[in-house]
C-alpha cells in the first residue's frame, strides 16, 4: 500500500487556520498551527474524524519542521499503544490519519474556547492554553511525558 505524501486539513476550520496564521496570528505557518492543534487535541482527548478536507499540505513540510515527524509518531504510538508496529514505514498513512484527526479535534477545541472566552485575541488564547498545559500537566498526558523524558531542546 503506498504511503501518503500529503496530509489533510479540515475544511470546516479553514477560517480559523487563516486567523491562526495571519500576519497578526500566533503561528507563522499552517504546519505550525496544525502541529499545535494536534498536540492540543491529543492532550484534551479530542480525536475527531472529518470528511471534507481543505487543500492538502506536503508531508515534507512537516518532516522539515523540528520534531514534526516525531510528533506524528508519538501521537500515533500513544494512541495505538498495544501495537508497536504502528511505527513501521508501511503504516505512515495510519499515523498521518491519527495526526489529522487530533488536529481537527484541537481546532474544534480552540473554536469552542474562542466562542466562550472573554477575549477573541488568538495570541492571548493560545498563550493561555500553553500556560495551562505548563502549569497543570494532565495525569494522562503521555505525549507530554515522552517529550519531557526525551529532554528535547525546543
Amino acid at each position: 500500500m503506498p504511503t501518503v505524501d500529503r496530509f489533510r486539513r479540515p475544511a470546516q476550520h479553514e477560517d480559523l487556520l487563516n486567523d491562526l496564521t495571519s500576519k497578526d496570528g500566533p503561528f507563522r505557518t499552517l504546519v505550525e498551527a496544525l502541529m499545535f492543534a494536534a498536540a492540543l487535541g491529543q492532550r484534551k482527548s479530542r480525536r475527531e474524524k472529518f470528511d471534507k478536507p481543505g487543500e492538502p499540505i506536503r508531508l515534507a513540510l512537516m518532516e522539515g519542521r523540528l520534531y514534526g515527524d516525531v510528533l506524528i509518531d508519538m501521537i500515533a504510538a500513544v494512541e495505538v499503544q498495544e501495537d508497536p508496529k504502528i511505527l513501521a514505514d508501511d503504516r505512515l498513512d495510519e499515523r498521518v490519519r491519527i495526526f489529522e484527526e487530533y488536529a481537527n479535534g484541537g481546532l474544534s477545541y480552540i473554536r469552542g474556547e474562542l466562542n466562550t472566552a472573554a477575549t477573541r485575541d488568538l495570541d492571548v488564547l493560545i498563550g493561555n492554553l500553553v500556560m495551562e498545559a505548563l502549569a497543570s500537566p494532565e495525569e494522562d498526558d503521555e505525549v507530554g511525558a515522552i517529550i519531557s523524558s526525551a529532554d528535547l531542546d525546543w
